[in-house]
């Protein structure tokens, strides 16, 4: 990890073309992570399928389930399916290969541009992102009470900014309502084409959706209760964005139950445009302790 999270990140979507449809990702090199995040396969996956997409279409929605935790000491392998090329619309499928198996799966459809009839609901009234601390800074007062190993992950620079509206205490979490809001973008200001911006939301989007579904019930993945990961995801594009600016997402969780959670996001730009949309499950297991003999 260099001084630029943010052009860390970058370089990790500049994913490596193999062959036509056959590209080859890598991973932080990050000693404590133990597999690798989510939102870096789905905005590596969705790169892979834009660049075998006419440069006229945008993505407007993916689906994609993880089915194996991935490795991160090794690369990933994505192999791309041209599902479909119409007059208006494309599709494609991605599947992500680690050691020999899939560890991944999505398919995205991208369309041209059209004008049409166009209604949103309104952004939530919430406060201004320049009124409120960073999650980093947040974070440094709980640092201390982890041990020292995970500390230097904990808070490790991160290339997308985040600015929680009413956080809760990552360790000692009280309940508290399904609904969240924070203000997310990446750290510094980026030149890059409009597409990338589309994955750049699909890495950060996994950020937080997850815990979404643990706030009613006072529980955090930290407090070694809870065994969560990410199931599916899905996402729709309304909208052009530039990520480098602020964003609101907006999250709530309709349902908890069998182990599994339901979390849903909408992501608006300052201006209060709708741009995305985001729906999740997730796994939500109780760790059961074995007593000591």
């Amino acid at each position: 990890m260099t001084t630029d999270p943010v052009g860390d990140l970058l370089t990790l979507l500049d994913i490596e073309r193999l062959e036509h449809d056959l590209f080859r990702g890598q991973s932080p090199d990050e000693e404590e992570s133990q597999r690798v995040f989510g939102g870096q396969v789905i905005a590596q996956s969705l790169v892979a399928a834009y660049r075998t997409v006419p440069p006229d279409r945008l993505c407007h929605s993916l689906h994609c389930y993880f089915i194996r935790p991935g490795d991160p000491s090794v690369p990933i392998i994505y192999q791309v399916d041209h599902s479909r090329d119409g007059g208006s619309f494309t599709t494609r499928r991605v599947v992500a290969i680690q050691h020999g198996k899939q560890i991944f799966n999505l398919a995205a459809s991208f369309h041209v541009v059209e004008e049409g009839w166009h209604h949103q609901h309104a952004m939530p009234d919430v406060p201004s992102p320049e009124g409120l601390g960073d999650r980093l800074e947040w974070r440094r007062q709980f640092a201390e009470k982890l041990p020292e190993r995970h500390r230097g992950h904990f808070l490790r620079p991160r290339p997308v900014e985040m600015r929680e509206i009413d956080p809760l205490d990552p360790l000692k979490p009280e309940k508290a309502s399904d609904v969240q809001h924070l203000w997310f973008r990446v750290a510094r200001a980026i030149d890059e084409a409009p597409w990338l911006h589309h994955c750049l939301l699909a890495y950060a989007s996994d950020m937080a959706l997850l815990g979404t579904g643990n706030r009613p019930h006072g529980i955090s993945w930290m407090t070694g209760e809870l065994m969560s990961a990410s199931l599916d995801h899905a996402m729709w594009f309304h909208a052009p964005l530039k990520f480098d600016e602020w964003h609101l997402y907006t999250m709530d969780s309709p349902y908890a139950g069998g182990a599994r959670s339901f979390n849903r996001g909408s992501v608006y730009d300052a201006s209060g445009r709708l741009v995305a949309s985001v729906a999740q499950e997730g796994l939500m297991r109780k760790v059961v302790r074995k007593p000591k003999a």
